[in-house]
Parts: structure tokens; C-alpha cells; sequence
């Protein structure tokens, strides 16, 4: 009905515009007045026409963001069931945090996903590679984080520098799991270092770097980076490629580099190599 009423609109403007000119014609003999008239009248019908279409086509557009935009708060609104109600608004509020980590340039993986993209980097990296771990235990059991580490040892056998910094207390350091896995990667040419929580920068040397660390990241050839959280969630980490995030964790890196001890093999035991010097001293 809109769409007939517009049409007829049209057709009155014309015609309008043309008796107009008709009477100019016959009636009262100016017939240079009447052409104009009818010039004029049929480009401003066309104008018109043209304007109310343009109008219509943005209104169409407009009404069809709208919707998709609250198709979820339009389907939400339909759950009668209050219980239903909370759930749905629980799962909408998940992934308006999950939409918050990709706005930031992050992507939220599951553990299987982050050792898998992990490994995926890995095998890409050309120059080095640095890590910052807790002391994970499963290096040499768990499928998804012993392939991970297979990637670790094929990026070694290309020549790409491999640095693994520790993140353990000095009580840990003695433990046989804990010599375990440093020893198996020292032996691996793996450059293994050792940062004791104690020494670590304190939350306000990190308060302006706008990066809440779990202390368990790896960084590749300074351009990519995974990053597990600290905190058990439906997510098991996170990766970016976005220069300004890689910066902030090259930065936090350099921070725990600085704390970190290298480490030295004495009687089949991973030691800080600092204490071996002064007891050799």
C-alpha cells in the first residue's frame, strides 16, 4: 500500500507539473514559461521520486542492522521460564567476555587448542623463541603438552633458539619431578633458566603494563603469543598476533629475564649456576 501510494505520488507530481505548463501554453499564451514549467516539474518529480527511493532503501538497511544487532536480546526476551531466563543471561554475559578478549586482538583456546597452536608456532618460528613456565608436570606424558614439546625439539634441531624460564620456588627446585624436567630439557639444548617467585617483580613494577600474567607464556620470534590463564574457566589460554599486546609481553619477559638464574648440571642435579660459582670461589 505504501509502495502504490509513493507511485501515485509520482504520477500527481507529474501531472501536476504538466497542467501547470499546459495552462501557461494555451491559456495564457507564454509558451517559453510553459516549457520551463514542465522542465522544471518533471526534474524536481524525478528528484523526488529518487529521494523518497533513497529513503526507503537506508530505512530497509537500517531495520535490518537493527535486528540482527538484537536478534539475541529479541530471542532472550521470548524465554518465558524464569530459570531459563538466568541461564541464557549467564551464557550471554560469557561471551560478551569471550567478544571483550577478541575485541583486544586475543583468541580464546581450550587446552588441547592452545598446545596444539603452540605447537603450530613453534614449527613456524625461525629465530627464537622465548618461554616463561610454571612447573607443569606432564612434559613427558601428557599427549597434547608432549607433542608441544616435540615441536620444541624439531624448532632446536633447525637452529632456533629455545629459552625457557622457570617459575618455581627454591623448596621446588630439589624435588625429583622438578629435576626431572629441568634435566631433560637441559639435556636437550633447551636454554634453561630458573626464576624463584620470591625474586620476581613485585605487582607494582608490572602495575603499568596492563598484562595480567599466569606466568605460564611463550613468545615467538617476538610476534606472536600464547598465553595460559591463571585461573580455571571455559577457556585453558589465549594467543594474539597484535603488535601492541606481543610488546607488553616482551616487556614483562624482559622483567623476569632479568630475576631469572641460569642453571648448571652438578652431580646429575640442575643447580643455580650462581651458587655453584660460589662455592667454587
Amino acid at each position: 500500500m505504501n509502495k502504490k501510494i509513493k507511485d501515485i505520488a509520482v504520477l500527481i507530481e507529474f501531472l501536476a507539473g504538466s497542467g501547470l505548463a499546459i495552462f501557461f501554453h494555451l491559456v495564457l499564451h507564454k509558451p517559453e514559461a510553459a516549457y520551463s514549467i514542465f522542465g522544471i516539474g518533471t526534474l524536481l518529480s524525478l528528484a523526488t521520486y529518487l529521494v523518497r527511493e533513497d529513503i526507503d532503501k537506508t530505512r530497509e538497511r537500517l531495520l535490518a542492522q537493527y535486528h540482527h544487532a538484537h536478534e539475541v536480546t529479541f530471542a532472550i526476551s521470548r524465554i518465558r521460564d524464569p530459570e531459563c531466563q538466568v541461564k541464557a543471561h549467564e551464557l550471554m554475559a560469557g561471551t560478551l567476555r569471550t567478544i571483550t578478549l577478541l575485541q583486544q586482538g586475543y583468541i580464546p583456546m581450550e587446552e588441547t587448542e592452545f598446545y596444539l597452536e603452540g605447537a603450530k608456532q613453534m614449527e613456524q618460528a625461525v629465530r627464537h623463541a622465548k618461554a616463561v613456565d610454571p612447573l607443569t608436570t606432564g612434559w613427558d606424558s601428557r599427549g597434547a603438552l608432549l607433542n608441544f614439546y616435540q615441536a620444541n625439539l624439531r624448532a632446536l634441531d633447525r637452529g632456533v633458539r629455545l629459552t625457557r624460564i622457570f617459575v618455581i620456588s627454591r623448596e621446588e627446585l630439589v624435588l625429583p619431578d622438578a629435576q626431572k624436567i629441568l634435566l631433560t630439557q637441559y639435556r636437550d639444548d633447551v636454554d634453561v633458566r630458573v626464576a624463584l617467585r620470591d625474586e620476581l617483580p613485585s605487582a607494582s613494577d608490572m602495575s603499568t603494563m596492563d598484562t595480567v600474567s599466569s606466568f605460564d607464556f611463550a613468545i615467538y620470534d617476538d610476534r606472536t603469543v600464547t598465553d595460559a590463564f591463571g585461573q580455571p574457566g571455559k577457556y585453558f589460554g589465549r594467543k594474539t598476533s597484535e603488535a601492541a599486546e606481543v610488546a607488553k609481553y616482551l616487556r614483562l619477559y624482559d622483567l623476569i629475564e632479568h630475576s631469572a638464574h641460569p642453571v648448571a648440571l652438578e652431580n646429575d642435579q640442575i643447580v643455580l649456576a650462581g651458587e655453584v660459582i660460589s662455592r667454587a670461589s
